[in-house]
């Protein structure tokens, strides 16, 4: 372990019918641990990412933990020298993870869960058609071996991939995986209730996997993309190579920054031709403004990783 800052990612499917009540409470707790990121509530359960010192993060975990409904939480952690969120939020939400699904109820029915080396056994069989559930840019910069890429820009474009290149009769075993696996909580519920029949996930995700899955073993190949400012963690959970571009929020390498189509904070080349020059002037007084903001030792609260992208 290294780092004094614990980084926790958490969720739960569950019903919770007063979620609303929970925002306050919940709120006042992270701000008097100082206990940062974000937290969304809704009838379905809770989901997020926070970061702390031990004790506040203890502190938040047993208050979730003490309601009955929340004991099982699906919880990881990392580790890391500095806060990477900026502040406390919690959300309420319609989902906690958006797949713009009516009733997909992972309670219900979903996937059978893996751990890792039941995962690795699975996955190395040719049969089995494994699934990178999460965005392109996510895949792009690290996956399993074998993995397909779905190339979706969100997880809500994720039911017509499988309405358009998935086949229950031809697809007979389906594994699937996501960065912490509430993703795949919905993904598999939603193969399930599509009629595929032997459909798995891995259990905790792929941080959860490189946690515990040592690398002489693993099959895990590249870096992990995270929603906070690490931008991408390495196998042994430490931040890892990349950079991000803080006008599209995709990763980008040393190379991407060497190209002359990249003006921090501006473009990169991954977007440099998708915003209009309004908008590139809007994302150069913002990263002036941010950078005025780092020279007098302050946080510049335009700038939170977490606002941007498919949260998980």
């Amino acid at each position: 372990m290294s780092g004094t800052i614990v980084v926790a990612a958490l969720y739960r499917f569950t019903r919770l019918e007063n979620f609303e009540a929970l925002r306050e409470p919940l709120l006042a707790l992270m701000e008097r641990h100082d206990v940062k990121g974000t937290l969304l509530l809704a009838h379905e359960g809770i989901n997020g990412t926070v970061s702390g010192h031990r004790a506040g993060i203890d502190a938040l975990v047993a208050w979730l933990r003490a309601d009955p409904r929340l004991s099982d939480l699906e919880y990881k952690e990392s580790f890391t020298d500095a806060h990477p969120f900026l502040r406390s939020k919690v959300k309420l939400k319609r989902e906690i993870v958006t797949m713009g699904v009516e009733d997909v109820d992972p309670n219900r029915s979903r996937g059978t869960y893996l751990e890792g080396e039941d995962w690795n056994r699975v996955i190395a069989d040719p049969e089995t058609l494994v699934i990178d559930t999460r965005n392109d840019y996510e895949y792009e910069v690290g996956t399993f071996e074998g993995a397909l890429n779905p190339n979706t820009k969100s997880f809500r474009e994720f039911p017509d991939y499988v309405r358009e290149h998935l086949d229950p009769g031809r697809h007979k075993r389906v594994a699937m995986f996501c960065t912490g696996g509430i993703r795949c909580e919905k993904s598999t519920a939603y193969l399930k209730e599509q009629g595929f029949d032997e459909v798995y996930h891995l259990k905790g995700g792929i941080l959860k996997y490189l946690e515990t899955v040592p690398k002489e073993q693993s099959l895990w190949r590249g870096e992990c993309f995270v929603f906070d400012e690490r931008v991408t963690v390495d196998h042994d959970l430490k931040p890892g190579a990349y950079d991000q571009c803080h006008a599209c929020r995709r990763p980008i390498s040393e190379a991407d920054k060497a190209s002359p189509l990249y003006r921090k904070g501006v473009s990169c080349p991954h977007c440099h031709d998708e915003s209009s020059a309004e908008q590139k002037a809007r994302f150069a007084e913002r990263q002036k403004q941010i950078e005025l903001a780092r020279q007098r030792g302050e946080p510049h609260l335009g700038h939170d990783p977490r606002e941007h992208g498919n949260k998980e």
